[in-house]
């Protein structure tokens, strides 16, 4: 053992003298320096070095997403040794590229994240980190906008659980824009329902035709513009997004496609962190999306509802409908809503659509995010020079059920499951019985999710970090997503 050691400090005195050699030749010559030289791994290892794909052996965590090109990404993300956040970062970014019919640098959201260590930011509880798109108060313009919320709300997620440098996270979405991304089959069956009128804008026209006909599954989607634009945010950072060179540009530009933005509302468009409506079951409790996030509050509703009518699924569905219609008409917090004896039925008007994702690491960390333009392709029109479509405003439409859930234990600070619910009014059942039917048999969708509705899920049958054999992950076989992971 003292031979080791002592091999072991005369190598690690040779690298420091090589260090030294390299600081002064940097200095002299600008040159790179210590801090770019190969790494030495002392200890024999062949894994590839942090940030490389490989770096983490063994179990990985898993994601699922709506478009599986998004999904690959945070697998990636995984193995160059990212967390959960990062992972969902990453899909995030890409869905701007694959999916704009859903997500885009336009949209907004909301995700519940979870650090399984009481050393974790939140101290190993879930929180929610808010970013709905906000109503513009610009007058003028015939399709009102939303203010962008999309950007910033990954970054605040990635500062309060992400590792990675933000920036690597924003390349594969950079790359699928600028070289092309094979048009997913999600992405048609949306152009298909609204070719008509969304093709009458030049620029959307541009992306979204080949040889003046509509993308079919499998064409390449290119977009230059928004590959501009992302690798602004790469390189300047999202501050530039909001009240940089690319912020004039949205308010210079965002009157032209019909929906005034001004430097003052982006400036002011923050994202929020709240807390979970959280509901106790047996040993372990789930939490739920709060309000505004209201898709959150319905599928509480739907949940404690089956937990008394197990076999009632269309009740669930009509008391989460009633819920959020209460809770949208004002003047009642989240509890008294949920405690209501009884509410009247409800029937919202049509909702936009939304896509969902959700990512586990190694450790039990754990995102789930919901997020939409407020309506297919936002606003229809893309900004010129930029590349993406805004969220139509709030004021206008009426807002998505962001319905996300995720289940953990408190006493032993680990990850349980987690589901996303789309599906336009579907959403808070789907993602009601997508969790309850995870935690009572231990399987990811057991059973499909009654439609309109549609989930994603991730769960463990025992609890993560101690049981990863235990964890599985599946994207609703309906949909044209994906659920991957890797051992």
């Amino acid at each position: 053992m003292p031979s080791i050691i002592l091999l072991l400090a005369g190598r690690m005195r040779a690298i420091l003298t090589l260090c030294r050699v390299g600081v002064l030749l940097g200095l002299s010559l600008g040159l790179a320096t210590c801090g770019s030289l190969p790494s030495v791994n002392l200890f024999g290892s062949n894994a590839p070095p942090e940030g490389e794909v490989g770096h983490i052996r063994g179990f990985l965590g898993g994601v699922v997403a709506d478009e599986p090109q998004a999904a690959l990404v945070g697998r990636q993300a995984l193995s160059v040794g990212g967390t959960a956040a990062d992972a969902a970062v990453a899909i995030g970014f890409t869905l701007a590229a694959t999916l704009p019919s859903r997500a885009g640098l336009g949209a907004g959201g909301a995700c519940l994240a979870y650090g399984h260590s009481e050393k974790s930011v939140n101290e190993g509880k879930p929180e929610a980190i808010l970013f709905l798109p906000a109503a513009s108060r610009a007058a003028g313009g015939d399709r009102p906008a939303a203010v962008p919320m999309f950007a910033r709300g990954l970054f605040l997620l990635h500062a309060r659980y992400g590792k990675r440098p933000f920036e690597s996270l924003i390349v594969p979405a950079e790359r699928y824009a600028r070289l092309g991304a094979a048009a997913p089959r999600a992405l048609i069956e949306d152009l298909n329902v609204v070719a008509g009128p969304l093709l009458a804008d030049p620029g959307a026209r541009a992306i979204f035709t080949r040889n003046g006909q509509p993308l079919r599954e499998g064409d390449p989607l290119v977009q230059p513009d928004l590959g501009a634009t992302l690798a602004q945010i790469r390189v300047s950072g999202v501050g530039d997004f909001y009240q940089g060179t690319l912020a004039r540009r949205i308010a210079e530009q965002s009157p032209v496609v019909g929906g005034p933005i001004t430097m003052a509302a982006l400036h002011g468009a923050l994202p929020t962190l709240g807390a979970p409506l959280v509901v106790p079951w047996r040993s372990d409790e789930v939490a739920f999306l709060p309000p505004p996030a209201d898709g959150g509050l319905a599928a509480n509703a739907a949940f404690t509802f089956l937990e008394a009518h197990p076999n009632d699924p269309a009740g669930a569905a009509q008391r989460a409908l009633a819920v959020v219609a209460r809770w949208r008409q004002g003047g009642v917090t989240a509890e008294q809503v949920l405690r209501a004896a009884s509410l009247p039925q409800a029937a919202l008007p049509p909702l936009p659509a939304s896509t969902g994702f959700a990512t586990l690491d190694r450790d039990g960390n754990a995102v789930v995010c919901t997020v939409s333009l407020d309506n297919l392709f936002g606003t229809g029109r893309i900004i010129p020079g930029l590349g993406f479509l805004l969220a139509a405003s709030p004021a206008n439409v009426p807002p998505p059920l962001y319905a996300a859930a995720l289940a953990w234990n408190r006493h032993i600070h680990a990850f349980r499951a987690e589901v996303t619910g789309t599906g336009q009014t579907g959403a808070p059942l789907a993602a009601a019985v997508g969790m309850r039917n995870t935690l009572l048999t231990g399987q990811a969708m057991p059973a499909l999710v009654p439609d309109p509705g549609r989930a994603n899920v991730i769960g463990c049958a025992s609890y993560l970090p101690d049981a990863s054999g235990s964890c599985r992950w599946a994207s609703d076989p309906r949909g044209a997503g994906l659920a991957v992971g890797g051992q």
